[in-house]
């Protein structure tokens, strides 16, 4: 007489702990949001979502550094601004003393006042940084790396608008014929002073629409990755569910056997 059924107890038990496993990489992919939370869950999916993740962080360090690039800019438009305006002044000056009704006296204040526009250039040139790098003191391209990968750069053309550069070192309104001189040098220094400027709105326009589109593949990796990490929580409420009614089911089983041997056994 066969009094006690292990293969009916073994084979439920078996199916209960299978389902309890179930049911705990369930709650993980609900509690995390992560539906990678193992790679045993999908090779595949891991490595394309890891490629992905060092993608999306790279183009998030780019925009920054295109953000810091804009700056400059910026910087650099402002410095050029104040540079044509001392201009400016420097050429009405040029003007009020290229006539012989000027007095040694005016001609004098003059200069004094030329001298001081002079040193305000080349503070402006010697001394306008950004992070410690020269913006308008030095002839030199300045890269920005602008993607996620190597060789992705940028170079935006930093200028010199120093007095010597702008060919107004050593300008004086001491004579008439000095003065007229100077007002070709001082036109000469203000198209220049244009040209870069002009050059500067241009890279300006074209760091913004690159950072732009940067964005949006940044965005449409980050909606990719999530297809592949993120749980489908619908579906997986409905898993929870199915494997919690599952779960009771095998419970009962046990039971049920456990209990109708027990009772076999009192009859003895």
């Amino acid at each position: 007489m066969k009094i006690q059924n292990q293969a009916l107890i073994a084979f439920s038990t078996n199916r209960y702990q299978k389902n309890e496993n179930s049911i705990t990489k369930t709650i993980e992919k609900l509690s995390g949001g992560d539906n990678l939370k193992r790679a045993a869950n999908n090779a595949s999916g891991v490595s394309i979502s890891e490629t992905m993740r060092g993608q999306i962080r790279g183009l998030a360090r780019a925009q920054l550094n295109m953000q810091d690039g804009l700056s400059v800019l910026e910087s650099a438009d402002a410095g050029l601004k104040h540079v044509s305006s001392v201009l400016q002044r420097m050429r009405e000056l040029t003007v009020q003393t290229s006539t012989d009704f000027i007095t040694d006296e005016d001609r004098v204040a003059a200069q004094n006042e030329l001298d001081q526009l002079l040193e305000s250039i080349d503070d402006t040139a010697d001394k306008l940084e950004f992070n410690t790098q020269k913006i308008l003191g030095e002839i030199r391209p300045l890269h920005i790396h602008v993607g996620a990968n190597s060789g992705q750069t940028l170079a935006i053309d930093m200028v010199d608008v120093s007095t010597e550069k702008l060919g107004l070192d050593g300008a004086n309104l001491t004579s008439r014929e000095k003065a007229e001189e100077l007002i070709g040098k001082v036109d000469n220094a203000l198209s220049t002073i244009s040209d870069h400027l002009a050059n500067i709105g241009s890279d300006y326009e074209a760091l913004t629409h690159h950072s732009d589109n940067i964005s949006l593949t940044q965005i449409n990796l980050e909606k990719s990755e999530s297809l592949i990490k993120d749980p489908d929580l619908a579906f997986e409420m409905m898993e929870f569910v199915k494997q919690g009614i599952r779960q009771k089911g095998d419970e009962l089983l046990i039971k049920q056997t456990n209990r109708n041997v027990s009772n076999l056994l009192s009859l003895f």
